[in-house]
Formats: structure tokens, sequence, C-alpha cells
């Protein structure tokens, strides 16, 4: 809320209000987001600010990868990290406050270099960045999520008839670029009889039986593990061992 309140007083610096910027788009209620102007400069300007810096762990971590790499070479780095992280938590707090400082040190030079350039910036400009990191960490949140759900294991989505197709007949096109391959598959979809569409519908019926099939089976064991968060609301299962036992009772 915070962050709102001061995106609207934002453009009340810049002499529009909320109101006025929805003036024209109906009924519909709109973010003050949504009507930021990207300017060419803007890239340059946010690739330009420095990273922030590493933690007193993420700063041990890195420091100590290639040593602990080169003593056991066919460790994984997974397995490396581990170790590094159970050498963090017993090293002295003399030692913890030397990457702790370090890391004061570089977040204050960090914090001078941001206001430097913010106030370089008018409140237009400011908004736009403002903007631009919001996009940028909601990317970061949903790739973190695509990961972890591809490490436990969650079924691939159905696949539409005409994802199938494409996926069926794309090694067989013969132009040269995929663009071009692409936009003649879509004319080959567009112009097919409907009953050698039916072909691939069936297809794709029968990929969302196995979607089921395999989302059931899935949502059971993160129930099991405790991460019922990942399962859809619509979908809430009671953990097998639990089910099982039920149905004894009512036995």
């Amino acid at each position: 809320m915070s962050l709102l309140r001061g995106v609207w007083g934002a453009l009340r610096v810049l002499g529009r209000s909320g109101a006025e910027l929805c003036t024209g788009c109906g009924s519909r209620l709109c973010s003050p987001f949504s009507f930021v102007y990207f300017p060419k400069w803007f890239s340059s300007t946010l690739s330009s600010y420095p990273k922030k810096p590493m933690t007193s762990y993420l700063r041990f971590s890195k420091e100590q990868l290639p040593v602990f790499r080169a003593q056991n070479p066919d460790v994984k780095n997974k397995e490396l990290i581990r170790q590094i992280a159970e050498v963090w938590r017993g090293l002295p707090e003399s030692k913890k406050k030397i990457y702790e400082d370090a890391y004061k040190a570089d977040w204050k030079i960090y914090k001078e270099e941001i206001n430097r350039i913010q106030e370089q910036l008018t409140p237009s400009q400011l908004l736009s960045l403002e903007k631009e990191i919001i996009q940028r960490r909601l990317k970061r949140k949903a790739l973190i999520k695509k990961r972890e759900l591809t490490s436990l294991g969650k079924p691939k989505k159905t696949r539409s008839a005409y994802n199938i197709f494409i996926a069926e007949k794309f090694p067989e096109t013969t132009e040269s670029s995929s663009k071009e391959k692409l936009k003649t598959l879509n004319e080959k979809w567009k112009n097919m009889p409907a009953f050698q569409k039916q072909v691939y519908y069936q297809l794709s019926k029968d990929d969302k039986i196995r979607y089921e099939n395999e989302m059931k089976s899935w949502e059971e064991r993160m129930i099991e593990v405790g991460r019922s968060d990942l399962v859809r609301q619509n979908k809430k299962l009671q953990p097998k061992a639990a089910t099982e036992k039920l149905n004894l009772k009512e036995d």
C-alpha cells in the first residue's frame, strides 16, 4: 500500500490525478502503472543501476565454492553449497564479522549510487522506473516458482490440438527460419478440413485425461509431504493414508 500511495503521490506531482488519467477508459478501474509511457532512455537507465551487494553469506559462499570444487571435482554444486553452508554455520562470529562489515561497506556505496542516479531523474522517469522494477520482480518470482514446480515433478499441462499439430509437423517443414515454419504451419492448420483436425482434437482430449490422472497423484503426494499450498483450490484432497483410514472406518 505504501508503494501505491507513493505512485499516486508522484502522479499528483506531475499534475495529473488518477481520475484524470482514467478519463476515457470507461468504468474499468485501472492501475496507475498502466498509464506509464516507457521512453527509449529507460532500458539503459535501469541497466546502469548498480547491483545489490552480496550478503555476508553469499560473499563467503562465492569465495569458498572454487576451493571446495577443486577439492571435490566429482561432487555436484548443490552438495558443495550444502557443505559450505555447514561451514558458515560453524564459523566463529569474529570471522563472520569480516564478511558482514564488507557487506555493510558495499551497501553504503550502493545506496549512495542509487540516490545519485535517482536525483537525476524526473518524477515521470522515477514512476517508469518503479513500474519496470516491479515487473522484473514479478517475472523473477514467477520463474523461481516455475523452477520449484518442475523440481517437484509437477505434470506438464494439457497440450491443445493446435500445439500437438505444430509439434508433429515442425521437423518436417522445409522453411529455413522458425518464424517462417510457424507461419506456414499456421496457414496449413487454418485450411485443414475439420475431419483431419479431429485427430488432433482427440489426441488433446487423451492428453487432458493423462494430465488429470497425473495431477491427482501429484497433488496427493504434495499433501503428504506438507505442500498443500500447491494443490489447486478446487481440488483440495485428503492425504492418501487419511483417505484409506476414513474408508476403513466407514466399513
